[in-house]
């Protein structure tokens, strides 16, 4: 009942604010908070009504959509990795709602912000593998808006093309990948292709194709080309949901699938993880260190970090995994965090070069302080 309630909410917001004629701007922000407060909420009970010590899919909810021609089942439930990022985009979310208040297009800004956490809250908790490529594509619709439509720059015609360009070219070979799973397992359920026996050409073969789609999200050297361009022409809140929780996407499939799935293949590829990933690790930070804006001084370190948290989920190692989930989890509040601070800046000054806030700390001393431990947490 908690999954239905969570998922009505937002249903309900979205068509409510697509559907409403009203012109009362504060009404519509007064409606828009309220329904994304009330998602954090019942995420934060669902939270708390969680079992840490269960291994099974809790809140086990099925659905089906049955018919004489068609015959469909549809799983959902949340695990111990899952809840964490369920709470973690209801949170963010509600922070950019409370952000984009002053908002000319408020309207539109919570209608792409609620689809995004709509389409977050199934990825993370849809237990069918076909289901979750679709919401997984489906997510860069309403981010494409963010970006095309409210980014800061001409140059956002580019940045949106790079990041539509990896993002659904990878997932191509995904879902071929997703077609062959389901000719020779004839399901799709997570649940029965845990117990699978694939074998070790197809494992082989499968890895990788599930590899470029989550490696593009993450994103891992080499595919790491379009995240500091979005980052920078992106507008604040699409900023801090792309670093906050869409980059957590390929670390979820990487742990859901790649590893569960295809484990000996992942064990054989190790090499290549601990290679890709050391390199833009480095590649990354000193990127960082030689960039005037501060948009994208965060974008590489965001690099940096995601290409560690990798390295700790194929050390195949429990500590190491669980260093990766909580990274994941630390770094969606800190650089959703870090994003906002940077958008006030930019809305008070209308500049994100680094020379000119020399000194901010004696003019934003409470500025400073939150910035101060956003950076070292």
């Amino acid at each position: 009942m908690l999954f239905l309630s969570i998922f009505t909410t937002l249903v309900s917001a979205i068509a409510g604010l697509a559907l409403t004629n009203i012109r009362d701007p504060f009404f519509i922000k007064v409606i828009s908070t309220f329904f994304s407060g009330l998602a954090l909420l019942l995420s934060c009970i669902l939270f708390i009504r969680f079992d840490p010590d269960s291994f099974y899919f809790q809140f086990h909810t099925t659905y089906s959509i049955g018919s004489e021609s068609l015959n469909m089942l549809y799983s959902f439930g949340i695990d111990n990795m899952s809840v964490l990022f369920f709470l973690l985009s209801s949170l963010l979310v509600f922070s950019c709602t409370l952000f984009i208040w002053n908002e000319k297009n408020f309207k539109e800004y919570a209608i792409n912000l609620f689809l995004i956490q709509l389409f977050l809250l199934i990825i993370f908790s849809v237990l069918d593998l076909f289901l979750f490529y679709i919401f997984f594509e489906a997510i860069l619709v309403p981010m494409y808006l963010l970006i095309g439509l409210w980014g800061s720059r001409e140059r956002k015609i580019r940045a949106v093309y790079l990041f539509f360009f990896y993002t659904l070219c990878g997932s191509i070979l995904m879902l071929l990948g997703i077609l062959y799973v389901y000719f020779i397992a004839g399901t799709l359920n997570i649940e029965y292709l845990f117990c699978f026996p694939f074998g070790e050409v197809e494992q082989t073969a499968l890895w990788l194709f599930f590899f470029v789609s989550f490696a593009s999200k993450i994103p891992m050297f080499p595919f790491h080309i379009w995240l500091p361009e979005a980052h920078v022409e992106a507008p604040t809140v699409g900023s801090v949901l792309l670093a906050g929780i869409l980059l957590k996407l390929g670390v979820y499939g990487f742990i859901r699938f790649s590893i569960t799935l295809f484990p000996d293949a992942s064990i054989n590829y190790s090499p290549l993880i601990y290679l890709l990933s050391t390199i833009g690790v480095l590649y990354a930070s000193l990127s960082a260190i030689r960039q005037s804006d501060l948009k994208r001084i965060i974008a590489y370190s965001s690099i940096a970090h995601m290409n560690l948290v990798t390295i700790g989920i194929f050390s195949f190692d429990i500590l190491g995994l669980e260093g990766a989930v909580l990274q994941s989890i630390s770094h969606g509040f800190v650089s959703g965090g870090m994003f906002l601070l940077i958008g006030i800046l930019y809305d008070r000054y209308h500049s994100r070069f680094l020379y000119y806030y020399g000194g901010l700390v004696h003019m934003m001393p409470i500025y400073a302080i939150l910035f101060f431990n956003l950076y070292f947490s």
